[in-house]
Parts: C-alpha cells; structure tokens; sequence
C-alpha cells in the first residue's frame, strides 16, 4: 500500500491543473449512505419509483418521505478527511476543480472552491411550474401533504438531477476543466453512471493521467495509469502526508 501511495503522490505533487472526480463513497465516512453496494438505498428500494420526475409526480408525499428518511439530516452532517484533503490540494494549487456526483454540499463545507455539482444538489427545491427556487428547508419539513411553491402553487422537487434526466451547464464546465487538466483523479465512485463515467475515457484519450481510487474495481480500471484498491479514509490521510 505504501509503494502504491507513494505513487499516486507523486502524480498529485506534480500536478497543477488536477480534476477531482468524487462519487458516493466519499460521503459514506460522514454517514451518509450510498446507492449501488450491498448496503446501499436502491438494495430495498426501487429507484424508478423514488427518483426519477414520473415517481415523484405520481406520488410526491412517498418521494419525500423516502428522502426525508434517508437525507432528512443532510445539514447536520460534516465532511470527513476525504473532502478535507480534496480541498487541501485545492489550495495548495494541485487541483483545478472538483466534480461531484454528490448532492450533498460537503465540499464546499470542507473549504472547496470550484466544485461542478453534475447531479445537482439538495441544498435546494425548485417549482416544476415557475422554476423558482428555494433552500430545501421548508419543503422536507412538511408532513403529509407535497410541498408547494409560494409564487404559483405548483410541486417542489428537490434541485437535482433524476434517471432519465440530461446533465446541465455544471457538466459542460466539467469536461472544460478536464481537457485543460493534467490528472484526472476519481475517488470513491463505481464509474457505472454515464456520462460521467465517460470523463475516465474522455482523459485517457487526451493522454492526461488517470488515478483511481475505490475500495471496489470499477468499470473504468484497465484505462486508469494507477488504480488503488483500498479505503479512502486511510488512503487519503497518507496522501496529505505525502503531498
């Protein structure tokens, strides 16, 4: 582990455009679970009913029930030594920007600057009718009845990016800063999810260096240059170290 670490904060030192690609497993050490693991929401529940436009509108007291259990205390939660070394590097001049396909605002609590939240965020809710937005406080407060816009009434949806949806302008700006990146490191993320997972490719044509880092191999392994197996807290204490 040591050699391989060793590794890895040798491509860091030298980088000074990094891209930092994070997905649900480095938010699982602040509590928050993740989505595809044995543990994770979708092993009891179905996705298609709890996170996609045509289960919420079928039934949007179910769906923020469903995410009032599982994230009702989003804003209670702290970022952990992964975040905090992401935004370490950050301000060391390592690291571009971080592109998240976490909803979760726990970068920008650990001190990142240029986050790309690609999936969106449940900081806050936005009206399906009017597209005003609001902080998601009030809507996950309300019990028993779906929570409606101040303006004009429509539903409230939580601000983030559901199966079947496009990616917006954060994913644009994302794959800007990648073709001006000289490292591409992916930490805590299956890479199953397109388009995301296509950043590993769109990086490894571009010759630029791809670092992973995942407890799990991923489907993107073989056009990684360094890939490391292992628990990202551990790993990521001994990268600050390095670095």
């Amino acid at each position: 582990m040591s050699a391989t670490i060793d590794d890895l904060a040798r491509l860091v030192r030298g980088a000074r455009t990094a891209v930092v690609l994070t997905g649900a497993g480095v938010s699982t050490d602040s509590g928050i679970p993740d989505f595809r693991s044995r543990s994770g929401l979708w092993r009891d529940a179905d996705p298609m009913r709890f996170a996609t436009q045509r289960g919420f509108l079928d039934d949007p007291i179910a769906f923020y029930d469903f995410w009032r259990e599982h994230l009702g205390k989003l804003a209670e939660v702290k970022p952990n030594v992964t975040h905090e070394v992401v935004a370490h590097l950050e301000s060391r001049g390592h690291v571009r920007s971080v592109v998240t396909q976490n909803i979760d605002g726990l970068h920008q609590a650990a001190g990142s600057k240029n986050v790309h939240e690609v999936h969106g965020t449940f900081r806050t809710v936005r009206c399906v009718e009017c597209g005003v937005r609001e902080p998601s406080t009030r809507a996950f407060s309300i019990v028993g009845r779906a929570p409606r816009c101040r303006v004009c009434g429509g539903l409230l949806r939580p601000d983030v990016v559901l199966f079947g949806e496009a990616l917006g302008g954060a994913f644009e700006d994302a794959t800007d800063d990648l073709a001006r990146a000289d490292l591409l490191l992916v930490l805590g993320s299956s890479l199953e999810v397109a388009p995301v997972s296509e950043m590993v490719p769109f990086a490894a044509e571009r010759k630029i260096p791809v670092a992973i880092v995942n407890r799990e191999r991923t489907a993107c392994d073989d056009e990684a240059s360094l890939v490391l197996h292992e628990d990202l807290a551990p790993t990521m204490r001994a990268l600050r170290s390095r670095v």
